[in-house]
């Protein structure tokens, strides 16, 4: 896989196909990573192919990117990621499909560059319902981790980290007045467990000014893939 390197920062990313761009933002949580994607009910890297250019990344500390960790991380830090990778591949303007932690991730990039964003496919993201607890759980999991590769990583540095991530509501990287605002094509793929909420789904759908909320989605990854492409290809002038 390449890689886009600033500083301490090593971010690896793959690209498939030919095309409109569409940036992946894979599941996996903390964790989140390309090869996740495998996993998916439908697998964009392979079904958008055909008609895009496929981006899809590992997110600082997972897969095989790498960055250094600090008390001030936070999913700004995330959202400056994606648009450093997409000023290195001369990317203007893109789709996103962010699954899971992808959800938050394209929302905060939507609110932090619109112009660089033409639509998006949001996979059961994440998001707060009585539940911070499974996301520090989450969290700390990946911490760990962390640790054992640095062990001048502090719990103090991380707690913070954590916080700056996980103590919102909404889909933690922005509020739902910020997606109230969004003018962008939302095609919502229906979340329906405690990571990823149908509550939270479901009012995205409702705020959002141009969203269409797919609820059985998982059943048939064919026919959902080939409704995300479509969709895409609509909004690709």
């Amino acid at each position: 896989m390449p890689w886009v390197k600033e500083g301490d920062v090593n971010l690896s990313y793959e690209v498939t196909g030919e095309g409109f761009p569409v940036m992946l933002f894979a599941p996996g949580g903390m964790r989140s990573a390309a090869a996740f994607w495998g996993n998916s009910p439908w697998d964009p890297r392979e079904v958008l192919a055909s008609d895009f250019t496929v981006v899809a990344m590992d997110q600082r500390n997972a897969g095989a990117s790498t960055a250094p960790i600090s008390a001030h991380d936070s999913w700004q830090t995330y959202a400056d990621d994606h648009l450093r990778l997409l000023d290195a591949l001369e990317i203007e303007r893109c789709h996103i499909v962010g699954g899971c932690i992808g959800g938050a991730f394209a929302f905060k990039l939507m609110q932090q560059a619109p112009d660089r964003v033409a639509a998006a496919v949001i996979q059961q993201t994440i998001g707060f319902d009585h539940n911070t607890d499974v996301f520090y759980a989450m969290f700390d999991g990946w911490a760990v981790d962390q640790q054992a590769k640095d062990s001048a990583l502090t719990d103090e540095v991380l707690s913070c980290f954590r916080s700056n991530m996980y103590d919102g509501e909404a889909v933690f990287s922005v509020g739902y007045e910020v997606i109230e605002r969004l003018t962008h094509p939302l095609l919502i793929l229906r979340g329906d467990d405690q990571y990823h909420p149908a509550s939270v789904s479901d009012h995205i759908a409702s705020i959002a000014q141009h969203a269409t909320l797919i609820r059985d989605w998982k059943e048939d990854g064919e026919k959902t893939g080939a409704l995300a492409g479509a969709f895409l290809l609509e909004h690709s002038a």
